[in-house]
């Protein structure tokens, strides 16, 4: 799909059955470190995006801002602030021009910073910027090698799956999470499970 409305439209979507799908999962993974309510909440806020017609708004970045002022009213929590945020700011920066792979890893970039100033995480602290900071920074590196969107997202989701999976040792440093000390260590964390799905989603649709 291009970076149009209807590839974002597309990404949205193939990232809402994702999170449906998996829903009971995500649940399970938050139980065991959280407030046991990750899938239910992603999945009301997605089914609320997915309720948006992208027909309706003037370009892709008005529909990926009304994604993340809904993703804000409607997810709840630190994730929805979160994901939230993150779509605010890649609609500011999405790009104009079909094709453009180094200005969709700006916007990207600009999503994920705002992830990390609003939640105050880094690498490390078990969180989804564990698994979206590699990811992102496989997408640059593969665009920079001169390879396109399609298998620039290829690299990026590999590696926020490995980002993802490498949180299971991890001593929680923020979140609810935090609260457990050592005892968070030998779980996944369920927000870098879900950040996965968002990329592997766009992985999937854009081009």
């Amino acid at each position: 799909m291009p970076l149009n409305r209807a590839g974002a439209a597309a990404w949205l979507a193939a990232w809402a059955q994702k999170a449906e799908a998996n829903v009971d999962y995500l649940t399970d993974l938050d139980r065991q470190i959280g407030d046991a309510d990750h899938g239910a909440n992603l999945k009301r806020g997605l089914a609320a995006v997915t309720a948006l017609d992208p027909d309706g708004f003037a370009g892709p970045a008005d529909y990926l801002k009304k994604t993340g002022l809904t993703l804000v009213s409607t997810v709840g929590g630190a994730s929805g602030l979160l994901y939230g945020t993150f779509f605010l700011r890649v609609a500011a920066a999405w790009p104009s021009q079909e094709g453009d792979a180094a200005g969709l890893g700006a916007a990207f970039k600009a999503g994920l910073d705002d992830i990390q100033k609003r939640g105050k995480a880094v690498l490390g602290d078990k969180t989804m910027v564990d698994a979206l900071v590699p990811a992102f920074a496989a997408y640059d590196a593969a665009t920079a090698a001169g390879q396109g969107i399609g298998p620039a997202l290829a690299q990026a989701a590999a590696a926020c799956a490995a980002g993802r999976d490498a949180t299971v040792p991890l001593i929680a440093r923020k979140g609810r999470a935090s609260y457990l000390g050592e005892r968070s260590a030998g779980h996944l964390d369920p927000g870098a499970a879900s950040a996965t799905y968002l990329v592997e989603a766009a992985a999937s649709t854009l081009p």
